[in-house]
């Protein structure tokens, strides 16, 4: 398993098997399509070093209006290829961010966040950079798949790093999650949802589901692992003023 990949989508193809809302995977059979009810919705993708030197001339071809870059995983390692995916979407035209991928039980949210910031998850607003976004999922690398932390003390790192985030770039940062992570190890925190975009990983569905407590609406919905774009398939929940709203923050 390449670590610049988000891991935990290989195994919870299984589990959506046993049709628990919300899993992602690798494996099985994928919507080949935008889902119909948000086919109008505009596209984008989600990539790490796994995509490693992307066209984004030909991404933009293919529809991508966004997309969000992974920068950072723990408080030790950033994606090699994120200058050069991130400034490539920039150039050729894709509104781009960039996310961290949370190891709750390897250091503070507070740790994580700063340095996240400082390798690539800063946001300015140009009109061009979307929020940054925290990407936080069952655990890839153990048994303990809410990192061994209580569902309290998962609340609290979590406000620990969107405040962190908050700090230094002066947005909150959006959650990708899934339903059944969520309310799994965060004891179905509505904490969150008045003041952070919801970007909610759901696939083989026609619609995002229902979502994690406490969110209404989802503003990004990762619906495939693959398609016509570069790694992970989203849309947004908006027109693209919208969009673009969002990235002037």
């Amino acid at each position: 398993m390449a670590r610049d990949h988000k891991p935990f989508r290989r195994r919870a193809r299984v589990v959506a098997a046993t049709a628990i809302v919300g899993a992602l995977t690798a494996g099985g059979t994928a919507l080949v399509a935008v889902p119909a009810s948000a086919a109008s919705k505009p596209k984008g993708h989600d990539v790490s070093s796994h995509q490693k030197n992307v066209d984004w001339q030909s991404a933009k071809a293919k529809g991508a209006r966004f997309v969000y870059v992974k920068a950072t995983e723990s408080h030790t390692y950033r994606n090699p290829y994120f200058s050069r995916q991130y400034n490539g979407a920039r150039n050729a035209g894709i509104l781009h961010g960039a996310y961290h991928f949370a190891v709750p039980n390897k250091s503070s949210g507070t740790a994580q966040a700063a340095y996240f910031v400082r390798n690539g998850g800063a946001w300015r607003s140009d009109g061009w950079t979307l929020p940054p976004a925290l990407d936080i999922e069952y655990n890839p690398y153990s048994k303990h798949k809410c990192y061994g932390l209580s569902k309290a003390r998962m609340v609290s790192w979590i406000k620990a790093f969107s405040d962190e985030v908050k700090r230094e770039t002066g947005r909150r940062p959006v959650i990708y999650t899934t339903t059944h992570w969520w309310n799994n190890c965060t004891g179905g925190s509505r904490a969150f949802a008045a003041n952070h975009a919801l970007w909610l990983a759901r696939y083989d569905s026609a619609d995002a589901g229902a979502l994690p407590a406490g969110w209404s609406y989802w503003t990004f919905w990762q619906y495939d692992n693959s398609g016509s774009l570069p790694g992970d398939q989203n849309l947004f929940n908006g027109s693209m003023t919208a969009l673009r709203r969002l990235a002037r923050g």
